[in-house]
């Protein structure tokens, strides 16, 4: 029993921390106490998770937060700020993060085609860049169960139409369980399984 030789990782059609990179856009206290689309508690942990997931495989993140600078919201939540410290912020005012230069220009720094996506609320801060993405030449990665809308059907027609537009939608599991492909390779394996165990899966474990 052996592995097939690793597939290029900058060329590989599936994800992997030589082609990815993701962006958190607006995990801040007024917009993740307007969530109404899931448990909010439950959508914190969620983005918690996929953070220090990425981040454990090494993954360029791009974080941005909106009208922070105007005095009119406050930063990042705490949880998520103390994983992503040392990452610098591009703060803007417009609604569309793909519409703000710094923003902008920090993606396309990265160097990376496949995009992950989380960002509240679904039906604008996260449908605007992912549908202006794609229109770029992205492939668009949502992240599903760590993203939220003001209402279900808000939240829930947003990922019809980021669909509908070309993106996939996935899961933390299936993002972590892409990223590690191998049991083998064990340099990541401890990053994937305290994703999974954190996420809900592997509960006895």
């Amino acid at each position: 029993m052996s592995s097939a030789p690793i597939r290029d990782p900058k060329t590989d059609h599936l994800l992997t921390p030589a082609n990815a990179a993701m962006t958190i856009i607006d995990y801040q206290p007024v917009q993740v106490n307007s969530i109404n689309s899931m448990n909010r508690a439950e959508l914190i942990d969620k983005i918690v998770v996929a953070a220090e997931l990425v981040s454990g495989f090494k993954i360029p993140i791009v974080l941005s937060t909106v009208n922070v600078a105007t005095g009119i919201n406050q930063p990042t939540i705490p949880r998520l700020a103390n994983v992503l410290k040392d990452l610098p912020v591009y703060d803007r005012t417009s609604i569309n993060a793909w519409e703000d230069k710094e923003y902008n220009d920090a993606i396309k720094a990265t160097g990376r085609k496949k995009l992950i996506i989380a960002a509240l609320w679904t039906e604008a801060c996260l449908t605007f860049p992912s549908i202006d993405a794609l229109r770029e030449g992205y492939d668009v990665y949502v992240l599903a169960d760590a993203v939220g809308g003001t209402s279900v059907v808000a939240h829930e027609m947003a990922l019809r139409r980021i669909e509908q537009a070309g993106a996939k939608m996935i899961s933390i599991a299936q993002l972590a369980c892409e990223l590690q492909r191998d049991w083998a390779r064990k340099e990541t394996a401890g990053i994937m399984v305290n994703a999974l165990k954190h996420d809900g899966a592997f509960l006895n474990m």
